[in-house]
């Protein structure tokens, strides 16, 4: 996708974003957000890395009022439009035990137009979770989220991304593990509860 918006825009005549040291073009991908807290302050963590601020323009878009998983993606797929933007991501909560509606309808349509997706089930903090420690059962929203207190001792919702970097690649390991048990087991949206597709967010933002 990268590659195609980048010929594109030399076809176009639009400059190319380099320094004056000639460093090369920064991908800007545009993140948008359901939660109002914990997301973007962990998103935000990940834009400060060393690694992505060198190579990634990463935007963080959030819509509190319209927050569910449909009109996220919707978003999404207006900004995918626009030719400076190389990729667009949403990340929502399935949420247990009352799912977010049109959870189906919001991925075909992401699917249909090219939008990531970086799916929690139950909910954001099952990914803070694996961060610390494994967690393969099946969970209501709160129980994770006072797990996910519990183990990095905050008060509230916001989260001090600094707790969470140095630990992200060891989510990333148990997250793919989940995945993996999913797929043998057949099991899919939204019953892959326990399950965090954040680490494909952090693969594609890092570029590993």
């Amino acid at each position: 996708m990268k590659e195609g918006r980048l010929k594109q825009r030399r076809q176009s005549g639009k400059p190319l974003r380099r320094t004056a040291e000639r460093r090369p073009e920064l991908r800007t991908i545009v993140v948008f957000c359901e939660g109002e807290n914990s997301e973007p302050d962990y998103v935000g963590g990940v834009k400060r890395l060393p690694s992505v601020l060198e190579n990634t323009a990463l935007n963080v878009e959030i819509h509190t009022e319209q927050g569910v998983p449909l009109t996220l993606v919707k978003m999404a797929v207006e900004r995918n439009r626009d030719p400076e933007v190389d990729e667009c991501w949403c990340l929502f909560d399935v949420e247990w035990p009352k799912n977010h509606p049109n959870l189906a309808t919001a991925v075909t349509l992401a699917e249909a137009n090219g939008i990531r997706l970086a799916i929690s089930n139950p909910c954001f903090e099952l990914w803070l979770v694996l961060h610390f420690r494994d967690h393969s059962r099946f969970e209501n929203t709160d129980v994770i989220e006072r797990e996910s207190r519990a183990l990095d001792g905050r008060k509230g919702k916001r989260i001090d991304p600094a707790v969470h970097m140095p630990l992200r690649k060891a989510a990333s390991r148990r997250a793919a593990v989940l995945e993996n048990r999913h797929v043998k087991d057949g099991s899919r949206l939204p019953n892959d509860n326990p399950s965090s597709g954040m680490f494909r967010f952090l693969a594609a933002v890092e570029g590993a």
